[in-house]
C-alpha cells in the first residue's frame, strides 16, 4: 500500500514514520510512506505557496498552483483511490473508516497549513475530506501520520499477532476490555481471578461484559 503525503513541512514527519510498527511496515515492503515538499512545486523564485485571502481577514492561504502541480504530476504517475485533505470540518475518524482505508491500494494525503487551501483544490481533487478531533492544530502533517498509523497497523502481515488489530478498541464498536499481565499479585493488587483460569471461553464472556461496561460508562454513544 502507498501512502503520498503533500506538505509545506515534510521534516516534521520524518520521526512518526521512522519507529515503531510504521518503520516495520516499510522494511518489510507492505506499505510505503512517501513526503513530497510542496515548496518544490511553487511557481515563484520565494518557492512560496502562501497568499492573503480574496475578501480580507486574518490569516494567509495556501495557493492553488503549488498543490496543483504535485496532485497532477502524483496522478500522471499511478492512479489513487483517494486524495484525501485533512480538515477540522471533515468527517471525523473511526476505526470503521481506517478499516475501509486498509483496503485501498494508493492515498494520497494533503496536509493544509495556515488558514487553510485554496477551496477550488478541495472542490476539483480532493474526494475524501478527514478530521481527527473537534479541535484545531497548527497544521494537517500530524493528524495525516494518525490517520496513515490507523491504517498501516491494519494490513496483513504488519502486526506480529495477526489477531491484535481485531480485538483493538472500536473494533466491534465497544471499548476495550481491561489487560494485566505479571506479576498476579503487586502491592496487595491483583489480577481478576478469571484471567488465570485457563477457561478461554469463560475469559472471553468475561472480556466482553468488561468491555460493554466500560463503553457504557465512557462511551454511550457507541451503544446508540
Amino acid at each position: 500500500m502507498r501512502f503520498d503525503i503533500i506538505t509545506v513541512l515534510p521534516d516534521l514527519l520524518e520521526s512518526p514514520f521512522a519507529h515503531s510498527i510504521l518503520q516495520r511496515a516499510q522494511k518489510k515492503g507492505l506499505a510505503e510512506i512517501v513526503v513530497h515538499n510542496l515548496r518544490d512545486y511553487s511557481t515563484n523564485k520565494q518557492k512560496s505557496v502562501d497568499d492573503y485571502q480574496y475578501g480580507g481577514g486574518s490569516g494567509m492561504v495556501m495557493g492553488i498552483e503549488p498543490f496543483a502541480n504535485c496532485i497532477e504530476k502524483l496522478l500522471e504517475e499511478r492512479k489513487y483511490d483517494e486524495v484525501i485533505f485533512m480538515t477540522p470540518d471533515g468527517k471525523t475518524l473511526n476505526q470503521s473508516m481506517a478499516n475501509e482505508l486498509s483496503g485501498k491500494e494508493n492515498i494520497m494525503i494533503l496536509a493544509g497549513h495556515y488558514k487553510g487551501i485554496d477551496q477550488r483544490i478541495r472542490d476539483i481533487f480532493v474526494t475524501r475530506e478527514i478530521s481527527i478531533g473537534d479541535y484545531v492544530l497548527s497544521g494537517g502533517e500530524l493528524p495525516a501520520a494518525v490517520l496513515v498509523d490507523s491504517i498501516v497497523r491494519l494490513l496483513p502481515g504488519v502486526l506480529n499477532d495477526e489477531t491484535s488489530a481485531l480485538s483493538d478498541s472500536f473494533q466491534g464498536e465497544l471499548l476495550d476490555a481491561p489487560v494485566y499481565t505479571r506479576p498476579a499479585n503487586w502491592r496487595g493488587h491483583t489480577v481478576p481471578d478469571i484471567l488465570l483460569s485457563g477457561h478461554e471461553a469463560a475469559i472471553n464472556d468475561w472480556r466482553h461484559e468488561q468491555a460493554l461496561e466500560r463503553t457504557k460508562q465512557r462511551r454511550p454513544d457507541l451503544l446508540d
